[in-house]
Protein backbone atom coordinates (compact mmCIF):
# COMPACT_ATOMS: atom_id res chain seq x y z
CA UNK A 1 0.00 0.00 0.00
CA UNK A 2 0.99 3.48 -0.97
CA UNK A 3 0.06 6.42 0.69
CA UNK A 4 0.19 10.07 -1.74
CA UNK A 5 -1.12 13.25 -0.28
CA UNK A 6 -3.36 13.71 -4.17
CA UNK A 7 -4.18 10.86 -6.79
CA UNK A 8 -5.36 11.84 -10.12
CA UNK A 9 -7.25 9.60 -11.62
CA UNK A 10 -6.82 10.13 -15.53
CA UNK A 11 -4.29 12.06 -17.23
CA UNK A 12 -6.29 14.17 -19.63
CA UNK A 13 -6.46 17.82 -20.38
CA UNK A 14 -7.48 18.52 -16.85
CA UNK A 15 -5.55 15.52 -14.78
CA UNK A 16 -2.13 16.03 -16.66
CA UNK A 17 -1.41 19.78 -15.68
CA UNK A 18 -3.26 19.54 -12.05
CA UNK A 19 -1.01 16.54 -11.41
CA UNK A 20 2.19 18.86 -12.40
CA UNK A 21 1.18 21.62 -10.49
CA UNK A 22 -0.10 19.75 -6.90
CA UNK A 23 3.37 17.99 -7.69
CA UNK A 24 5.57 21.19 -8.49
CA UNK A 25 3.64 22.59 -4.97
CA UNK A 26 5.50 20.03 -3.07
CA UNK A 27 2.38 17.78 -2.99
CA UNK A 28 3.28 13.96 -3.37
CA UNK A 29 1.17 13.16 -6.61
CA UNK A 30 0.18 10.16 -8.13
CA UNK A 31 -1.12 10.04 -11.61
CA UNK A 32 -3.12 7.08 -12.71
CA UNK A 33 -3.61 6.56 -16.35
CA UNK A 34 -4.80 3.42 -17.84
CA UNK A 35 -3.99 3.83 -21.36
CA UNK A 36 -2.40 7.04 -22.65
CA UNK A 37 -1.10 10.10 -21.72
CA UNK A 38 -2.94 12.87 -23.24
CA UNK A 39 -6.80 11.53 -22.58
CA UNK A 40 -9.21 11.93 -25.62
CA UNK A 41 -8.06 15.08 -26.94
CA UNK A 42 -5.04 14.06 -27.38
CA UNK A 43 -5.19 10.07 -28.51
CA UNK A 44 -9.09 10.23 -29.84
CA UNK A 45 -10.07 13.62 -30.57
CA UNK A 46 -8.95 17.04 -31.11
CA UNK A 47 -5.15 15.92 -32.40
CA UNK A 48 -5.94 13.36 -34.74
CA UNK A 49 -9.04 14.72 -36.08
CA UNK A 50 -8.10 18.29 -36.84
CA UNK A 51 -4.51 16.71 -38.16
CA UNK A 52 -6.83 15.02 -40.80
CA UNK A 53 -9.07 17.87 -41.22
CA UNK A 54 -6.08 19.66 -42.63
CA UNK A 55 -5.68 17.40 -44.90
CA UNK A 56 -9.15 17.17 -46.24
CA UNK A 57 -8.83 20.85 -46.44
CA UNK A 58 -5.64 20.43 -49.01
CA UNK A 59 -7.35 18.18 -51.04
CA UNK A 60 -10.51 20.28 -51.55
CA UNK A 61 -8.85 23.79 -52.49
CA UNK A 62 -6.72 21.07 -54.50
CA UNK A 63 -9.72 20.08 -56.68
CA UNK A 64 -11.27 23.58 -56.31
CA UNK A 65 -8.15 25.54 -57.63
CA UNK A 66 -9.47 26.54 -60.94
CA UNK A 67 -11.79 28.89 -58.95
CA UNK A 68 -9.06 30.98 -58.08
CA UNK A 69 -6.81 30.62 -61.56
CA UNK A 70 -4.83 27.73 -60.86
CA UNK A 71 -5.41 24.39 -63.04
CA UNK A 72 -3.89 21.31 -61.62
CA UNK A 73 -4.32 18.20 -63.94
CA UNK A 74 -5.36 16.08 -61.70
CA UNK A 75 -4.15 14.80 -57.95
CA UNK A 76 -4.26 11.15 -55.96
CA UNK A 77 -4.67 10.74 -52.52
CA UNK A 78 -2.90 8.98 -50.39
CA UNK A 79 -5.27 7.97 -47.02
CA UNK A 80 -2.52 5.63 -45.68
CA UNK A 81 0.03 8.85 -45.71
CA UNK A 82 -2.66 10.83 -43.90
CA UNK A 83 -3.05 8.38 -41.26
CA UNK A 84 0.46 8.34 -40.52
CA UNK A 85 1.04 12.22 -40.48
CA UNK A 86 -2.32 12.07 -37.88
CA UNK A 87 -0.42 9.43 -35.99
CA UNK A 88 3.38 11.12 -36.19
CA UNK A 89 1.52 14.29 -34.81
CA UNK A 90 -0.48 12.37 -31.65
CA UNK A 91 2.60 10.57 -30.56
CA UNK A 92 4.41 14.17 -30.48
CA UNK A 93 2.12 15.63 -28.03
CA UNK A 94 1.59 12.58 -26.41
CA UNK A 95 5.25 11.69 -25.98
CA UNK A 96 6.07 15.34 -25.02
CA UNK A 97 3.18 15.65 -22.33
CA UNK A 98 4.33 11.83 -20.91
CA UNK A 99 8.18 12.97 -20.52
CA UNK A 100 7.23 16.08 -19.07
CA UNK A 101 5.15 14.39 -16.24
CA UNK A 102 7.99 11.69 -15.77
CA UNK A 103 10.22 14.85 -15.14
CA UNK A 104 8.35 16.39 -12.83
CA UNK A 105 9.77 16.11 -8.92
CA UNK A 106 7.08 14.70 -6.41
CA UNK A 107 5.07 12.79 -9.45
CA UNK A 108 4.47 9.14 -9.67
CA UNK A 109 2.78 8.07 -12.97
CA UNK A 110 1.48 4.77 -13.13
CA UNK A 111 -0.33 3.15 -15.71
CA UNK A 112 -3.07 0.71 -14.88
CA UNK A 113 -6.83 0.51 -14.29
CA UNK A 114 -8.19 1.94 -11.45
CA UNK A 115 -11.44 1.53 -9.14
CA UNK A 116 -12.51 2.80 -5.46
CA UNK A 117 -12.14 0.16 -2.88
CA UNK A 118 -13.37 2.84 -0.48
CA UNK A 119 -13.68 6.42 0.42
CA UNK A 120 -10.04 6.96 0.19
CA UNK A 121 -8.55 4.09 -1.08
CA UNK A 122 -8.02 2.53 -5.03
CA UNK A 123 -6.78 -0.40 -6.51
CA UNK A 124 -4.50 -0.14 -9.23
CA UNK A 125 -4.42 -3.62 -11.81
CA UNK A 126 -1.20 -2.57 -13.50
CA UNK A 127 -0.61 -2.46 -16.88
CA UNK A 128 2.76 -4.30 -16.64
CA UNK A 129 0.91 -6.85 -14.44
CA UNK A 130 0.19 -7.00 -10.60
CA UNK A 131 -1.71 -4.38 -8.58
CA UNK A 132 -1.18 -1.73 -5.89
CA UNK A 133 -3.37 -0.13 -3.32
CA UNK A 134 -3.18 3.74 -3.03
CA UNK A 135 -4.67 6.05 -0.56
CA UNK A 136 -4.88 9.35 -0.48
CA UNK A 137 -5.60 12.47 1.27
CA UNK A 138 -7.58 13.82 -2.07
CA UNK A 139 -8.18 12.49 -5.07
CA UNK A 140 -9.39 13.77 -8.68
CA UNK A 141 -11.40 12.12 -11.04
CA UNK A 142 -10.71 12.84 -14.95
CA UNK A 143 -11.68 9.18 -16.10
CA UNK A 144 -13.18 11.43 -19.41
CA UNK A 145 -15.82 9.28 -22.13
CA UNK A 146 -15.88 7.16 -24.40
CA UNK A 147 -18.19 6.68 -27.42
CA UNK A 148 -21.53 5.74 -27.03
CA UNK A 149 -23.39 3.26 -29.13
CA UNK A 150 -26.96 2.92 -29.35
CA UNK A 151 -28.91 -0.26 -29.31
CA UNK A 152 -29.77 -1.04 -33.10
CA UNK A 153 -30.29 -4.34 -33.92
CA UNK A 154 -27.89 -5.97 -36.15
CA UNK A 155 -25.65 -3.09 -35.63
CA UNK A 156 -22.98 -4.76 -33.35
CA UNK A 157 -23.08 -8.24 -36.16
CA UNK A 158 -22.38 -5.81 -38.97
CA UNK A 159 -19.79 -3.85 -37.40
CA UNK A 160 -19.08 -0.04 -37.12
CA UNK A 161 -16.49 2.87 -36.77
CA UNK A 162 -16.48 4.85 -33.49
CA UNK A 163 -14.74 8.38 -33.37
CA UNK A 164 -11.94 6.17 -32.10
CA UNK A 165 -11.60 3.15 -34.41
CA UNK A 166 -11.97 5.00 -37.30
CA UNK A 167 -8.77 7.06 -37.29
CA UNK A 168 -6.60 3.94 -38.15
CA UNK A 169 -8.95 2.58 -40.75
CA UNK A 170 -6.44 2.91 -44.22
CA UNK A 171 -9.27 2.04 -47.03
CA UNK A 172 -11.59 4.70 -48.38
CA UNK A 173 -15.08 3.83 -47.07
CA UNK A 174 -17.29 4.02 -50.56
CA UNK A 175 -19.88 5.43 -49.01
CA UNK A 176 -20.04 6.07 -45.28
CA UNK A 177 -23.15 6.47 -43.73
CA UNK A 178 -22.95 8.25 -40.19
CA UNK A 179 -25.46 8.13 -37.01
CA UNK A 180 -25.57 11.28 -35.52
CA UNK A 181 -25.13 14.59 -36.94
CA UNK A 182 -23.39 16.68 -33.83
CA UNK A 183 -19.44 18.17 -33.88
CA UNK A 184 -18.11 14.57 -34.28
CA UNK A 185 -20.19 13.54 -36.93
CA UNK A 186 -20.14 16.86 -38.99
CA UNK A 187 -16.67 17.06 -39.36
CA UNK A 188 -15.78 13.55 -39.86
CA UNK A 189 -18.70 13.65 -42.78
CA UNK A 190 -16.96 16.75 -44.54
CA UNK A 191 -13.33 15.04 -44.06
CA UNK A 192 -14.66 11.91 -45.69
CA UNK A 193 -16.59 13.37 -48.64
CA UNK A 194 -13.32 15.64 -49.28
CA UNK A 195 -11.39 12.14 -49.54
CA UNK A 196 -13.82 11.26 -51.69
CA UNK A 197 -16.36 8.84 -50.18
CA UNK A 198 -20.31 9.22 -50.44
CA UNK A 199 -21.39 10.67 -46.83
CA UNK A 200 -24.97 10.36 -45.58
CA UNK A 201 -26.04 11.61 -42.29
CA UNK A 202 -28.79 10.59 -40.35
CA UNK A 203 -29.88 12.46 -37.29
CA UNK A 204 -32.95 11.83 -35.40
CA UNK A 205 -33.95 15.50 -34.18
CA UNK A 206 -36.41 17.38 -36.23
CA UNK A 207 -33.87 20.57 -36.15
CA UNK A 208 -30.55 20.23 -38.12
CA UNK A 209 -27.49 21.29 -35.36
CA UNK A 210 -30.60 22.26 -32.72
CA UNK A 211 -28.29 23.86 -30.17
CA UNK A 212 -27.94 26.91 -33.02
CA UNK A 213 -29.84 29.15 -33.76
CA UNK A 214 -32.06 28.40 -36.95
CA UNK A 215 -29.87 30.60 -39.77
CA UNK A 216 -26.99 29.16 -38.49
CA UNK A 217 -27.53 25.76 -38.79
CA UNK A 218 -28.68 26.56 -42.18
CA UNK A 219 -25.67 28.38 -43.40
CA UNK A 220 -23.53 25.08 -42.26
CA UNK A 221 -26.43 22.60 -43.99
CA UNK A 222 -26.11 24.96 -47.18
CA UNK A 223 -22.07 24.09 -47.42
CA UNK A 224 -22.13 20.86 -46.34
CA UNK A 225 -24.85 20.00 -49.10
CA UNK A 226 -23.39 21.73 -51.51
CA UNK A 227 -20.18 19.53 -51.32
CA UNK A 228 -23.11 16.37 -52.04
CA UNK A 229 -23.24 16.13 -48.39
CA UNK A 230 -26.55 14.08 -47.99
CA UNK A 231 -28.24 15.45 -44.64
CA UNK A 232 -31.58 13.54 -43.44
CA UNK A 233 -33.43 14.85 -40.21
CA UNK A 234 -35.79 12.99 -37.90
CA UNK A 235 -34.78 9.95 -39.25
CA UNK A 236 -33.90 6.59 -37.10
CA UNK A 237 -32.49 3.50 -37.48
CA UNK A 238 -34.56 0.80 -36.57
CA UNK A 239 -32.10 -2.45 -38.16
CA UNK A 240 -29.12 -2.91 -39.82
CA UNK A 241 -27.93 -5.53 -41.98
CA UNK A 242 -25.49 -6.80 -44.09
CA UNK A 243 -25.93 -7.92 -48.09
CA UNK A 244 -22.64 -9.44 -49.42
CA UNK A 245 -20.30 -6.38 -49.31
CA UNK A 246 -22.89 -3.30 -48.62
CA UNK A 247 -24.58 -2.61 -45.43
CA UNK A 248 -28.19 -1.97 -45.38
CA UNK A 249 -29.92 0.46 -42.88
CA UNK A 250 -33.54 0.33 -42.52
CA UNK A 251 -34.89 3.55 -41.11
CA UNK A 252 -37.89 5.47 -40.11
CA UNK A 253 -38.04 9.08 -41.84
CA UNK A 254 -40.44 11.48 -40.80
CA UNK A 255 -43.53 8.93 -40.72
CA UNK A 256 -42.33 6.65 -43.81
CA UNK A 257 -39.85 3.68 -43.47
CA UNK A 258 -36.84 3.21 -46.06
CA UNK A 259 -33.92 1.90 -46.64
CA UNK A 260 -30.46 3.08 -46.81
CA UNK A 261 -27.71 0.81 -48.42
CA UNK A 262 -23.89 2.15 -47.64
CA UNK A 263 -20.38 0.78 -46.97
CA UNK A 264 -19.26 1.35 -44.04
CA UNK A 265 -21.43 2.75 -40.50
CA UNK A 266 -19.78 5.81 -38.13
CA UNK A 267 -21.61 6.07 -35.03
CA UNK A 268 -21.01 9.64 -33.71
CA UNK A 269 -24.37 9.51 -31.32
CA UNK A 270 -22.87 10.99 -28.50
CA UNK A 271 -20.26 9.70 -25.78
CA UNK A 272 -21.13 8.20 -22.56
CA UNK A 273 -19.22 8.94 -18.84
CA UNK A 274 -15.90 5.94 -17.92
CA UNK A 275 -18.27 5.73 -13.82
CA UNK A 276 -18.56 2.31 -14.27
CA UNK A 277 -15.48 0.67 -13.88
CA UNK A 278 -14.68 2.93 -10.96
CA UNK A 279 -16.75 1.84 -8.30
CA UNK A 280 -17.59 4.77 -6.97
CA UNK A 281 -20.17 3.91 -4.51
CA UNK A 282 -17.54 1.84 -2.31
CA UNK A 283 -16.01 6.14 -2.23
CA UNK A 284 -19.11 7.31 -1.43
CA UNK A 285 -19.35 9.09 -4.82
CA UNK A 286 -22.95 10.13 -6.49
CA UNK A 287 -23.46 9.96 -10.06
CA UNK A 288 -26.40 11.48 -12.05
CA UNK A 289 -28.91 9.11 -14.35
CA UNK A 290 -26.60 9.26 -17.04
CA UNK A 291 -24.39 7.81 -15.17
CA UNK A 292 -21.82 11.64 -14.58
CA UNK A 293 -20.36 12.44 -11.52
CA UNK A 294 -22.33 14.91 -9.60
CA UNK A 295 -20.10 17.90 -8.27
CA UNK A 296 -20.80 21.51 -6.84
CA UNK A 297 -19.22 24.99 -8.79
CA UNK A 298 -16.14 24.28 -7.03
CA UNK A 299 -16.15 20.54 -8.62
CA UNK A 300 -16.37 18.43 -5.35
CA UNK A 301 -18.32 15.42 -5.23
CA UNK A 302 -20.74 13.96 -2.49
CA UNK A 303 -17.82 12.56 -0.95
CA UNK A 304 -15.43 15.21 1.00
CA UNK A 305 -12.07 15.11 -0.15
CA UNK A 306 -12.67 13.76 -3.86
CA UNK A 307 -12.94 16.17 -7.07
CA UNK A 308 -13.66 15.61 -10.51
CA UNK A 309 -13.23 17.25 -13.41
CA UNK A 310 -13.55 17.41 -17.28
CA UNK A 311 -16.24 15.17 -19.18
CA UNK A 312 -17.10 13.26 -16.72
CA UNK A 313 -18.81 15.48 -15.02
CA UNK A 314 -21.53 16.35 -17.44
CA UNK A 315 -20.82 19.49 -17.99
CA UNK A 316 -19.42 21.36 -21.32
CA UNK A 317 -17.46 18.41 -23.28
CA UNK A 318 -14.77 20.78 -24.55
CA UNK A 319 -10.55 20.53 -23.86
CA UNK A 320 -10.69 24.24 -22.68
CA UNK A 321 -13.11 23.77 -19.90
CA UNK A 322 -11.45 20.80 -19.20
CA UNK A 323 -8.42 22.63 -18.54
CA UNK A 324 -10.38 25.78 -16.70
CA UNK A 325 -11.65 22.86 -14.58
CA UNK A 326 -7.79 22.56 -13.71
CA UNK A 327 -7.49 26.29 -13.21
CA UNK A 328 -10.62 26.59 -10.70
CA UNK A 329 -9.30 23.61 -8.45
CA UNK A 330 -5.59 24.80 -8.31
CA UNK A 331 -6.64 28.51 -7.32
CA UNK A 332 -8.68 27.12 -4.54
CA UNK A 333 -6.92 24.82 -3.53
CA UNK A 334 -3.08 26.17 -3.72
CA UNK A 335 -3.85 29.82 -3.55
CA UNK A 336 -6.61 29.68 -1.32
CA UNK A 337 -9.45 31.56 -3.82
CA UNK A 338 -13.14 31.25 -3.90
CA UNK A 339 -13.14 30.41 -7.98
CA UNK A 340 -16.40 28.42 -9.29
CA UNK A 341 -17.91 27.20 -12.69
CA UNK A 342 -20.64 29.70 -12.25
CA UNK A 343 -21.58 31.71 -14.88
CA UNK A 344 -18.29 31.32 -17.04
CA UNK A 345 -18.21 31.76 -20.70
CA UNK A 346 -17.75 28.48 -22.84
CA UNK A 347 -16.48 29.60 -26.14
CA UNK A 348 -16.48 26.25 -29.00
CA UNK A 349 -15.57 26.16 -32.44
CA UNK A 350 -17.03 23.37 -34.67
CA UNK A 351 -13.96 22.41 -37.37
CA UNK A 352 -16.18 22.32 -40.17
CA UNK A 353 -14.61 24.22 -43.54
CA UNK A 354 -15.66 26.86 -43.02
CA UNK A 355 -15.46 26.98 -39.08
CA UNK A 356 -18.23 27.93 -36.99
CA UNK A 357 -17.23 29.60 -33.60
CA UNK A 358 -19.79 30.40 -30.67
CA UNK A 359 -20.10 31.82 -27.42
CA UNK A 360 -22.37 32.55 -24.92
CA UNK A 361 -26.59 33.09 -25.67
CA UNK A 362 -28.08 32.45 -28.67
CA UNK A 363 -31.26 34.59 -29.85
CA UNK A 364 -33.55 31.60 -29.71
CA UNK A 365 -32.35 31.44 -26.03
CA UNK A 366 -32.80 34.98 -25.22
CA UNK A 367 -36.04 35.18 -27.05
CA UNK A 368 -37.19 32.20 -24.97
CA UNK A 369 -36.18 33.96 -21.77
CA UNK A 370 -37.83 37.17 -22.89
CA UNK A 371 -34.77 39.08 -22.51
CA UNK A 372 -34.50 43.02 -24.60
CA UNK A 373 -31.99 42.45 -27.28
CA UNK A 374 -30.50 43.65 -31.08
CA UNK A 375 -29.32 41.46 -32.99
CA UNK A 376 -26.63 42.24 -35.24
CA UNK A 377 -25.76 39.87 -38.63
CA UNK A 378 -23.73 40.40 -41.55
CA UNK A 379 -23.23 37.99 -43.92
CA UNK A 380 -19.63 36.81 -45.31
CA UNK A 381 -20.58 37.96 -48.58
CA UNK A 382 -20.03 41.39 -47.45
CA UNK A 383 -16.96 41.05 -45.72
CA UNK A 384 -14.00 42.39 -47.84
CA UNK A 385 -10.86 39.61 -46.65
CA UNK A 386 -13.74 36.69 -47.43
CA UNK A 387 -14.50 38.20 -51.11
CA UNK A 388 -10.95 38.71 -51.40
CA UNK A 389 -9.79 35.36 -50.90
CA UNK A 390 -12.81 33.63 -52.26
CA UNK A 391 -14.69 32.31 -49.90
CA UNK A 392 -18.11 34.11 -48.99
CA UNK A 393 -19.66 31.01 -47.14
CA UNK A 394 -20.94 31.61 -43.58
CA UNK A 395 -22.13 34.74 -41.43
CA UNK A 396 -21.81 37.05 -38.38
CA UNK A 397 -23.89 37.17 -35.72
CA UNK A 398 -24.11 38.89 -32.23
CA UNK A 399 -26.80 39.16 -29.51
CA UNK A 400 -26.76 42.23 -27.81
CA UNK A 401 -28.74 44.09 -24.61
CA UNK A 402 -30.58 46.43 -25.91
CA UNK A 403 -30.24 48.41 -22.31
CA UNK A 404 -26.83 47.96 -21.42
CA UNK A 405 -25.30 47.44 -25.47
CA UNK A 406 -23.44 44.78 -24.01
CA UNK A 407 -22.64 41.53 -26.17
CA UNK A 408 -23.86 38.69 -24.51
CA UNK A 409 -23.97 36.14 -27.51
CA UNK A 410 -22.09 35.42 -30.80
CA UNK A 411 -21.88 32.85 -34.12
CA UNK A 412 -19.40 32.92 -36.77
CA UNK A 413 -20.18 31.20 -39.94
CA UNK A 414 -17.10 31.76 -42.00
CA UNK A 415 -13.36 30.83 -42.17
CA UNK A 416 -11.03 31.59 -38.95
CA UNK A 417 -14.79 31.79 -37.29
CA UNK A 418 -13.21 30.40 -34.12
CA UNK A 419 -10.78 33.26 -34.22
CA UNK A 420 -12.85 36.21 -34.61
CA UNK A 421 -15.50 34.64 -32.31
CA UNK A 422 -12.41 34.91 -29.57
CA UNK A 423 -11.86 38.60 -30.12
CA UNK A 424 -15.58 38.50 -29.38
CA UNK A 425 -15.53 36.71 -26.50
CA UNK A 426 -12.67 39.35 -25.03
CA UNK A 427 -14.85 42.26 -25.59
CA UNK A 428 -17.31 40.30 -23.57
CA UNK A 429 -15.00 39.31 -20.65
CA UNK A 430 -13.68 43.24 -20.67
CA UNK A 431 -16.96 44.64 -20.60
CA UNK A 432 -16.75 46.37 -24.22
CA UNK A 433 -20.15 47.29 -25.47
CA UNK A 434 -21.16 47.27 -29.04
CA UNK A 435 -20.77 50.58 -29.58
CA UNK A 436 -17.36 50.60 -28.89
CA UNK A 437 -16.30 47.63 -31.00
CA UNK A 438 -18.15 49.54 -34.16
CA UNK A 439 -14.97 52.42 -34.03
CA UNK A 440 -12.42 50.05 -32.81
CA UNK A 441 -9.15 50.57 -35.38
CA UNK A 442 -8.62 47.25 -36.86
CA UNK A 443 -6.19 46.40 -39.32
CA UNK A 444 -7.27 46.47 -42.72
CA UNK A 445 -8.26 44.08 -44.14
CA UNK A 446 -8.51 41.23 -41.68
CA UNK A 447 -11.50 38.89 -40.97
CA UNK A 448 -11.94 40.74 -37.50
CA UNK A 449 -12.17 44.14 -39.26
CA UNK A 450 -15.44 43.17 -40.26
CA UNK A 451 -16.64 43.34 -36.46
CA UNK A 452 -17.22 47.13 -37.40
CA UNK A 453 -19.86 46.69 -40.43
CA UNK A 454 -21.51 43.89 -38.25
CA UNK A 455 -22.34 46.19 -35.36
CA UNK A 456 -23.11 49.19 -37.91
CA UNK A 457 -25.94 47.04 -38.78
CA UNK A 458 -27.60 48.13 -35.55
CA UNK A 459 -27.91 51.35 -36.45
CA UNK A 460 -30.55 50.16 -38.64
CA UNK A 461 -34.32 50.16 -37.73
CA UNK A 462 -34.74 46.75 -35.98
Amino acid sequence: MKHFDAVIIGSGQGGTPLAKKLAQAGWKTALIERRFIGGTCVNDGCTPTKTMIASAKVAYTVAQAAKWGVEVPEYHLNLPAIIHRKTEVVHFFRNGSQQGLEKTPNLTVIFGEAYFTGNKQIHVNLKEGGSLIITADQIFIDAGTRPKVPDIPGLAEVGYFDSTTILDFTELPPHLVILGSNYIGLEFGQMYRRFGSQVTILEHNEQFLKREDEDVAAEVRQFLEKEEIQILTQTEVTCVTRHKKDIQLSVSSKGQVTEITGSHILVATGRKPNTDTLNLEAAGVEVDSKGYIVVNEKLETTAPGIYALGDITGGPKFTHIAYNDYVILYHNLLEQQNSTTKNRLVPYCLFTDPQVGRVGITEKEARQQGLNVKVAKLPMASVARAIETGDTRGLLKAVVDAETNQIIGVAVVGQEGGEIMSVLQMAMLGKIDYKQMKEMVFAHPLYAESLNNLFLTLDKPQ
